[in-house]
């Protein structure tokens, strides 16, 4: 249990990575409870006169900014991000896998319009091989299609469904998350490429972009690896 005043290592990490961000930048914002320390952090720099603009990954990540004072942006306005500070649900190396929140079409899009994309995690999400389902966004009318083109590949694919709702899942886009379980990712490379290429697949949830990760620890340390 978290002592009074003690850092876990969400926090941690999230902290520790806000201070990447300078004056003047525009910073991507993403989604999961370990980005949402980093964007506190940051509304905490504002009202201390940090001057940013930041671009949210969903409408979960949107509300936080507003509510700690940070001023949105959109892609339209500025297509290349300085840096981008996100989650995962799993990492191992340079690639990650995403969508536990259903919003890694919006993530991937903005990791890939950043200069620099960091992932930040607790130590439990790091590991030396990737074996987590992979989120899928999918379109509804693909959904049979999609999951026979994912046992095709080697995996298995369910439709995710909503814990508090009855009924599926749905992204801020309007689409069905499937996660696809295919045990031991020893190529992520490789299958995000073939993932990419299903009919009905609007997007996957493998992260090969990553130019940094800070993985808190629980003693309140943060580890940062840089690719």
């Amino acid at each position: 249990m978290k002592k009074p005043g003690q850092t876990n290592a969400k926090q941690a990490a999230g902290e520790k990575a806000s201070w990447l961000v300078k004056d003047g930048m525009v910073v991507g914002l993403g989604t999961g409870s370990t980005t949402a320390y980093a964007i506190i952090a940051l509304g905490k720099r504002v009202l201390e006169g940090l001057d940013i603009l930041g671009v949210p990954t969903s409408y979960q990540s949107a509300f936080l900014a507003s509510e700690n004072g940070i001023l949105l942006t959109t892609l339209d306005e500025h297509p290349l991000i300085d840096i981008d500070i996100d989650g995962a649900d799993q990492i191992s190396n340079s690639a990650a896998i995403k969508g536990g929140g259903a919003a890694h079409t919006q993530e991937k899009i903005v990791a890939l319009s950043s200069k620099y994309f960091v992932v930040v995690v607790d130590e439990a999400k790091y590991s030396e091989v990737l074996n987590h389902p992979v989120p899928l966004e999918v379109l509804p009318k693909a959904r049979k299609l999609v999951g026979k083109q994912v046992k095709e590949l080697g995996g298995n694919a369910r439709l995710r469904m909503g814990v508090e709702k009855d009924g599926p899942v749905i992204s801020d886009n309007g689409n069905f998350i499937m996660d696809a379980d295919f045990r031991v990712i020893d190529n992520p490379e490789a299958l995000a490429s073939r993932l990419s290429q299903c009919t009905g697949i609007v997007e996957h949830g493998i992260f090969t972009n990553v130019d940094a990760i800070y993985i808190g620890k629980k003693d309140g340390s943060v580890e940062i690896q840089e690719f």
